[in-house]
C-alpha cells in the first residue's frame, strides 16, 4: 500500500505547505480551463462553417450503395432484363436448368438473368411489374424430408411470413424432387401455391421433375410447353433457332504468379494453407484421416469405416448430423480426357463471364489449370446433359456424329428414347462419349464452361461428439460397376475414401469437409424408448445414436429401450459394427438386436420381416412407451416397405382402418417421433 500511495501521504507534511501547493493548484487550474474554452469555442466558430459549406452527401451515398446490389430488380433495370429464373439448388441441377431457361430467352427477343435467391432481397418481387413483359421462375430442388435447399431458406422463410401483394407478378414454377421420398417436390409445389395465395399470376402450370424416374426428359418436356406459353402471354415469337452462345470467354495465363492460382480450394485463394474458421460450403476444413479401415470380411464389396479429425476446428456436430466431403476425380480419368482433346493440362486459364453484371464472374475459381479444374471442380462422372450435348454437337466433323447428338438434345420422342438408351442407361460419361465418337473434338475450355460443378457427399455421421468431440466417423461402401459398354465406372467420392490412408512416411491424407445440420435427432427426454432401423451403411447415424445413450446411461441418466433393427446380406460377409454391437448389447445399452441376413437362407429375409415379427412389442413401444422410430438407408424399397409394415402393425393392434393407420403414422412424422434419414 506504501508504494501505492507514496508521497501525497505522509503525514510529516505541514499544513502550510499544504496551503501552498492548493494555491497553486487553483492557479494552473484556472488557466487549463481558461485554454480549454478558448480552444473549444475556436474550432467550434471555423469548424461549423466548414462543415456547413461542405456536405456529407458523398459519404451517405458510398455506404448505402451496397444496400442496391440486393435489389435485383435495379440490376434488371440496369442490364435491360426482363426474366428473373430464381434456383434453390443443393446439387447444382437447379441452378444448371435457371442457366438454361436464362439463356432460352434471347430466343424470343427477351433477356433473362439466372439468380440465387440467398443474394437478393425476395420482397423485390412486389416491384417485378415496373418491368416490360417481366417474369420471375422459380426452379425449386427439395432437399431432405420436404426442406428448402440451404440457399432457399431465407426465401422460404420469408414467403411463410409475408403478406405482400404480388398481384402484379408473373411466375412459373418447375420443382425438382424424387418420388421415393415421402414428400415429393414440396419445395416447387409450396412456392407454386403460396405466389399465387399472395396474388401473383401463374402463366404456366407447375412443373415436377422426378430424379428417381428421368429429371433432364421431364425438364425438357416442361420446358418446350413453357416458352409458347410465355410466346402467348406476352404476344412475343421465337426469333430463330437455339444457337450456341458462349458464356465465358478464355484468358490464358502464360506469366502468371503461381499463388495467385487456385489448386482445388472451394472459396478463398490459398484457404487450404491458411484454415480460418467459421468452416462451411465454400470455406471446408482439411480434416487429417486418422483411421481407415476394412468393415466387411468377406463378399466383392468394400465396406469401410473412416475417422476424420476435426481437433482445433471449433466444428461442432451432433448425433444425426451430416458430414460432406469434397472429393477429388480420378487422376487416371483427367488424364485420359486431356489425351484425347491433345490439351496441356498444366496450362493455367481463366474463364471470364462476359456479361460484366454477373455475381457470378467464374463457373469455378479462377485463374486455375485445367488439371485442377477437371480434377477438383468439374463432374466428369455422371453422363451429361442433353444441353451440354447440343452445345458439343458442333464440334463433331463427321456428319452421322453431329446429327446423333443434335438428335439426343431435341425434343422429339426419337431422340429422348435415343438419350436414354445411349446416354442414361449405358452411364456414359464425357470421357466415354468422346471415345465412341471419334470426331467429337471440342476445345478444352468450352468443354470445361459446359461440364457441371463436382459436387460435395454427404454421409450421416456414424459417432456421437459425446464420445467422440474431436472426431467424425463416417460409414461408406464403395460404389463400382461395370456398364453396358463394358466399361468399369467408378463411384467418385467413395473410391477417392478408400485411398484415404491415415499417416504414412510422415504425410496425413487430409479430406475437405464441413457440417451440415439435420433434424435427424435423438429424443429430448433419454428415458423415451426408441426404435432404429437401419440395413446395410444406414447403421451409420444408429452407431452414434447408441453411443450417445450409452454415455448418458454412464452419466447417471434413465436411458429407455434402445432397439436396433440391422439387415445385411451375410453374417460373415457384411455384418457391419459385430463386435461394436454386442459390446454394446452385453452392457445393456442396446436392448434388442434384430439382424436380418438377408441371403443366409432360401427365402430372403430383411428387416421389416423381424418388425412383423415382433409387431406386439413395436407396438407396445409405440402405443405405451411413446418411443420415437428412425429408418436410415435406402429410400426406393426398404424405407416404404418399412412404413408399410408400420402400417400393418398400427392397424392390427390399434384396431383402425388402413386410412387411419396412414393417418397415424403420418401424424407420427409431423409430431417428429418417426424420422427418415434415406437415400435413392
Amino acid at each position: 500500500l506504501s508504494a501505492v500511495g507514496g508521497p501525497s501521504m505522509d503525514p510529516t507534511v505541514s499544513a502550510a505547505d499544504s496551503t501552498a501547493q492548493q494555491g497553486s493548484l487553483f492557479s494552473m487550474m484556472d488557466v487549463f480551463l481558461i485554454s480549454l474554452i478558448t480552444g473549444l469555442f475556436t474550432y467550434w466558430f471555423f469548424f461549423r462553417k466548414k462543415k456547413e459549406e461542405v456536405p456529407d452527401l458523398p459519404k451517405i451515398q458510398t455506404v448505402a450503395a451496397p444496400a442496391r446490389d440486393s435489389s435485383f430488380i435495379e440490376k434488371m433495370k440496369k442490364t435491360g432484363r426482363n426474366i428473373v429464373v430464381f434456383y434453390g439448388s443443393q446439387t447444382g441441377t437447379a441452378e444448371e436448368f435457371a442457366n438454361r431457361l436464362s439463356k432460352d430467352a434471347h430466343r424470343y427477343g427477351l433477356r433473362g438473368m439466372a439468380a440465387d435467391p440467398e443474394e437478393y432481397d425476395l420482397s423485390d418481387l412486389s416491384r417485378l411489374s415496373e418491368i416490360d413483359k417481366s417474369l420471375a421462375v422459380f426452379c425449386m430442388a427439395t432437399y431432405g424430408e420436404g426442406d428448402p435447399t440451404d440457399n432457399a431458406q431465407d426465401f422460404y422463410d420469408w414467403l411463410q411470413e409475408a403478406d405482400a401483394d404480388l398481384s402484379g407478378l408473373r411466375f412459373a414454377v418447375f420443382g425438382l424432387g424424387n418420388k421415393t421420398y415421402e414428400h415429393f417436390n414440396a419445395m416447387g409445389k409450396y412456392v407454386d401455391k403460396r405466389l399465387e395465395e399472395l396474388g401473383a399470376q401463374r402463366i404456366f402450370e407447375l412443373g415436377l421433375g422426378d430424379d428417381d424416374g428421368n429429371l433432364e426428359e421431364d425438364f425438357i418436356t416442361w420446358r418446350e410447353q413453357f416458352w409458347p406459353a410465355v410466346c402467348e402471354h406476352f404476344g412475343v415469337e421465337a426469333t430463330g433457332e437455339e444457337s450456341s452462345i458462349r458464356q465465358y470467354e478464355l484468358v490464358v495465363h502464360t506469366d502468371v504468379n503461381m499463388n495467385k492460382v487456385y489448386t482445388g480450394e472451394m472459396g478463398r485463394l490459398k484457404s487450404y494453407e491458411n484454415q480460418k474458421p467459421p468452416f462451411d460450403a465454400k470455406n471446408p476444413f482439411l480434416a487429417r484421416v486418422t483411421e481407415n479401415r476394412k468393415l466387411n470380411e468377406g463378399g466383392e464389396r468394400h465396406l469401410m469405416h473412416l475417422e476424420l479429425d476435426i481437433s482445433n476446428s471449433k466444428i461442432r456436430y451432433e448425433s444425426g448430423d451430416h458430414v460432406a466431403v469434397y472429393p477429388a476425380n480420378d487422376s487416371s480419368l483427367v488424364n485420359q480426357i486431356g489425351e484425347i482433346l491433345g490439351t496441356d493440362l498444366d496450362t493455367v486459364m481463366s474463364l471470364n463471364n462476359l456479361d460484366e453484371e454477373s455475381n457470378k464472374k467464374h463457373p469455378f475459381p479462377c485463374p486455375t489449370s485445367y488439371r485442377t479444374a477437371l480434377t477438383y471442380y468439374l463432374d466428369i462422372t455422371n453422363p451429361p446433359r442433353t444441353n451440354v450435348l447440343y452445345e458439343l454437337a458442333q464440334y463433331a466433323t463427321d456428319a452421322g456424329e453431329q446429327e446423333r447428338l443434335r438428335k439426343m438434345a431435341s425434343s422429339a420422342a426419337e431422340g429422348k428414347a435415343l438419350y436414354l438408351s445411349w446416354v442414361v442407361e449405358a452411364r456414359r460419361n464425357i470421357l466415354a462419349i468422346l471415345q465412341d465418337m471419334p470426331s467429337l473434338r471440342p476445345p478444352i475450355d468450352h468443354l470445361c464452361e459446359l461440364l457441371p460443378r463436382l459436387q460435395a457427399r454427404y454421409y450421416s455421421i456414424a459417432s456421437s461428439s459425446k464420445v467422440h468431440p474431436n472426431s467424425i466417423h463416417i460409414c461408406a461402401v464403395t460404389v463400382e460397376y461395370e456398364t453396358k459398354t463394358g466399361r468399369l465406372n467408378k463411384g467418385v467420392a467413395t473410391n477417392w475414401l478408400k485411398n484415404k490412408v491415415p499417416e504414412q512416411n510422415g504425410s496425413s491424407s487430409l479430406v475437405p469437409m464441413y457440417v451440415r445440420k439435420s433434424q435427424f435427432r435423438l429424443p429430448f427426454k433419454p428415458s423415451t424408448p426408441v426404435i432404429m432401423i437401419g440395413p446395410g451403411t444406414g447403421i451409420a447415424p444408429f452407431i452414434g445414436f447408441i453411443q450417445e445413450r450409452a454415455w448418458l446411461k454412464q452419466q447417471g441418466k434413465e436411458v429407455g429401450e434402445t432397439v436396433l433393427y440391422y439387415g445385411c446380406r451375410r453374417e460373415h460377409e457384411d455384418y457391419l459394427y459385430r463386435e461394436e454391437l454386442a459390446r454394446f448389447q452385453k452392457e445393456g445399452v442396446l436392448t434388442q438386436l434384430n439382424v436380418a441376413f438377408s441371403r443366409d437362407q432360401a427365402e430372403k429375409v430383411y428387416v421389416q420381416h423381424l418388425l412383423k415379427k415382433n409387431k406386439e412389442h413395436v407396438w407396445k413401444l409405440l402405443n405405451e412407451g411413446m418411443a420415437h422410430i428412425y429408418v436410415c438407408g435406402d429410400a426406393r424399397n426398404m424405407a416404404r416397405d418399412v412404413q408399410n409394415t408400420f402400417y400393418e402393425i398400427v392397424s392390427e393392434f390399434g384396431s383402425m382402418s388402413q386410412p387411419q393407420a396412414v393417418d397415424y403414422v403420418k401424424k407420427l412424422m409431423t409430431k417428429g417421433r418417426y424420422s427418415l434419414d434415406v437415400w435413392s
